[in-house]
Parts: C-alpha cells; sequence; structure tokens
C-alpha cells in the first residue's frame, strides 16, 4: 500500500511597516497611528520579498496599519481569496503608557514617577541607545530587576505573558484551520505578537525572545507538514 505523501504548507509573518508613532518613539499598542513614507516602503519592500510565494488565506488584525501593509502585499496574490480579521494577533497592549512619548517615559522613570514594578517591562518597547540610558542613572542591578517582567502588565494593558497566551492560541487554531483547508497563509501582524509567534514556534527562551528586534520590512516563513 502507497504512503501518502506528506505536504508542506506555509506560513509568511511580517510585520506592519513604520508608523508616525514608531518614527516619534511613542508607545502605540491598540491605538491607531499612519504608516510613513518609510513605513510604505517598509510595505513594498515586503511585498516584493513574498511576490513570488503562493498564499491563499491572508490574516490581519483590527488596526489599520495592519491592513494597510497586508494591501500591498495583496497587489501580487490573486490566487489569495479570503481575508480573516483576528486580534489574536494585535499588538501588546500598552494601558495608560499609550501614546506617551519614550522621552517622557525615561524622565519620568528617571524621577521614580513609575512604578518600576509595573510599567518597568515597557522598556523592551525602547530602543537600545534608550535602554542604556535609563540603566546608566537607574544603576545595572535596579536596571535588570525591572528589565524582566515578562509576566508583569501595565495597568489597563498587557504583559508579555498575555501576548503570549493570545498568540498561542491563535497558533493552535491556525494549524487545525491549515490541515483542514490545506492552504499557505500569510499573517500581517505586529511586533510584539510576532516576538512571541516566533518563541512559539522556535521553542525559544524568554531571555532570548526579549532580545529580538522584530523589522518591519522583511518577513518570517515557517513549514507546516500534513
Amino acid at each position: 500500500m502507497l504512503r501518502k505523501k506528506r505536504k508542506k504548507l506555509k506560513i509568511y509573518l511580517f510585520r506592519h511597516g513604520q508608523t508616525y508613532y514608531n518614527k516619534n518613539g511613542i508607545f502605540t499598542g491598540w491605538k491607531h497611528s499612519r504608516l510613513t513614507s518609510k513605513g510604505i516602503n517598509d510595505a513594498k519592500k515586503v511585498a516584493q520579498k513574498l511576490k513570488n510565494k503562493k498564499f491563499q488565506i491572508a490574516f490581519y488584525t483590527r488596526l489599520p496599519r495592519s491592513m494597510k501593509t497586508l494591501k500591498y502585499v495583496l497587489k501580487y496574490h490573486l490566487e489569495c481569496k479570503k481575508l480573516i480579521k483576528d486580534d489574536r494577533m494585535i499588538e501588546r497592549g500598552y494601558g495608560i503608557l499609550e501614546g506617551t512619548s519614550h522621552e517622557d517615559f525615561i524622565k519620568k522613570i528617571g524621577k521614580k514617577a513609575y512604578d518600576l514594578r509595573i510599567q518597568g517591562d515597557a522598556i523592551e518597547n525602547l530602543s537600545l541607545k534608550k535602554r542604556k540610558k535609563i540603566e546608566k542613572f537607574l544603576g545595572e542591578k535596579e536596571y535588570h530587576a525591572i528589565h524582566r517582567g515578562y509576566d508583569v502588565k501595565v495597568p489597563k494593558g498587557e504583559s508579555f505573558a498575555d501576548v503570549e497566551k493570545r498568540v498561542k492560541k491563535f497558533i493552535e487554531y491556525l494549524k487545525k484551520f491549515m490541515k483542514k483547508e490545506e492552504v499557505n497563509v500569510a499573517i500581517s501582524a505586529h511586533g510584539n505578537s510576532i516576538r512571541l509567534f516566533r518563541k512559539i514556534m522556535e521553542n525559544a527562551s524568554k531571555k532570548e525572545t526579549i532580545k529580538w528586534v522584530i523589522p518591519y520590512d522583511d518577513y518570517y516563513e515557517y513549514s507546516l507538514d500534513v
């Protein structure tokens, strides 16, 4: 009896292009911010890189930057017949910090105006240069004590652990969906949802996950055997 040949299905995962909040160093989270001219070019670069790939289903979130980026990609994919909105891949919610500039956040940390046991985990959203600035005036010991709050959430926001839980549920659903429909998929997502998607799919550690920089102009590819 001949065995059925196993088929490899593909997942193409990418981040939205740079937004004005990203450019100006503002905690975005679930707030809306338009793509910059660079962000549009980022989306076009992803579209070019995915031009010769094939997928039949595409996922996006309720945040306009997700769909805006996806539209540039879809120009080359007439084979994609269905779009699905799924907010399990939405950006990490930064709660009361959303709309706050990174510079203002840093100043308030310096003045000890924030409870660093809670808001300190938001340091992960800053550039390396800004993280070093905080470390310098807090001291290395205190900085590292607050710089690993994986399970700590900003008030009215989410922790990395919260994001991981919902992304994990999405991945479980996605695998069943792809196997049933036998389709390749594209996912237009966000920096931190992609970070946790990678952690799960690549079986990475928390320490490694936190260090990743998720690019605006590239994509990740995963295979699924069916």
